[in-house]
Formats: C-alpha cells, sequence, structure tokens
C-alpha cells in the first residue's frame, strides 16, 4: 500500500508541476513582483486545497504544527487521485 501511495503522490507532484506550468504561462503579468507572483501560486494551490481537503495550506500547518511536510504529504491515496486529477483539469482551464 506504501508503494501505491509513493507513486500516487509522485504523480501529484508531476501534475503540480504541469499545474505551475500553466499558472507561469497564463497568469502571471510580467509587471508584478516576485511576491505577488508567489501569491498567484499559493491562491491556485489553496483553491484546490480547499475544493479537497478544505482548508488552505497555512490553516492545515497552524492547526498541525508538530507534523512536518505540508497538507498534501497527509492524504489518503483517493485523494492524491483526485488531486493529480484536479492539477491537470485545472491547467487546462487556465
Amino acid at each position: 500500500m506504501k508503494l501505491n501511495w509513493d507513486l500516487q503522490r509522485t504523480l501529484a507532484k508531476v501534475n503540480y508541476h504541469i499545474h505551475t506550468d500553466a499558472i507561469k504561462e497564463n497568469l502571471i503579468p510580467a509587471e508584478i513582483t516576485k511576491q505577488q507572483v508567489s501569491f498567484v501560486y499559493a491562491n491556485e494551490a489553496d483553491l484546490l486545497n480547499v475544493a479537497l481537503f478544505g482548508m488552505t495550506a497555512k490553516e492545515w500547518r497552524d492547526a498541525n504544527p508538530d507534523k512536518k511536510g505540508n497538507i498534501r504529504d497527509y492524504a489518503v491515496i483517493e485523494q492524491l487521485v483526485v488531486l493529480s486529477n484536479m492539477e491537470s483539469i485545472n491547467a487546462l482551464l487556465i
């Protein structure tokens, strides 16, 4: 089961890069600051986090200060499958 989870987490990470590439190519204007760019990426990621987990990454970190990593590292395999699909679809929509 751990192997399946690792494979799905890897797939979600690959799709995350597809997702961020779509953001970079379509949503990031040249005239904004690096901090503003990071907010655009974070907002898109949190859109998916809220849809899937019911909370933003920061809300999860605040609720789980003792845990390492991020909300996606603690997802169950079914959530990772949905996340991968959501990232792919959102990249297409962007």
